[in-house]
């Protein structure tokens, strides 16, 4: 399981002109379900976001993490993380989830985040979104489990 995590000052996710999701400091993640992945890959993907310390402390050190800061959590599936740009001009999905185990992965990985942080936001799986952020820093992290 991929996430592309940003740190960011806001962000928000919006079908169809209707903003569905949106958080203010905190971390936006897009998340790609790969075909082996299993809720273990969710579960600790989910460790390491609330735990990975992106956020500034008192010296200006990254040394807080989303559950030291309370920040908020938005997770919006985006199934081209799983790309193979290895070679070509058109990127390969043969390594991505089919939608029905990344659905569900998706929706388990949410479910598991809402009940373990108080601030827990997302997109629509499988729905054109669009996606607005203000990345603070800016601070991009690419983690896979």
């Amino acid at each position: 399981m991929i996430g592309l995590l940003q740190r960011v000052s806001r962000a928000s996710v919006s079908v169809q002109g209707e903003v569905i999701g949106e958080i203010g400091p905190g971390l936006l993640v897009l998340v790609g379900v790969e075909k082996d992945d299993t809720e273990a890959s969710a579960d600790r993907l989910l460790q390491r976001l609330l735990g990975y310390r992106v956020f500034a402390d008192a010296e200006d050190k990254m040394n807080l993490s989303l559950h030291d800061t309370g920040g908020g959590l938005l997770l919006v599936s985006q199934f081209t993380l799983a790309a193979d740009t290895r070679k070509g001009a058109r990127p390969s999905f043969s390594s991505a989830a089919p939608p029905d185990l990344g659905r569900r992965l998706f929706h388990y990985l949410l479910d598991r985040a809402r009940s373990q942080h108080h601030q827990v936001a997302s997109g629509r799986f499988g729905a054109d979104m669009q996606v607005e952020l203000l990345n603070d820093g800016p601070v991009t992290f690419w983690l896979q489990t």
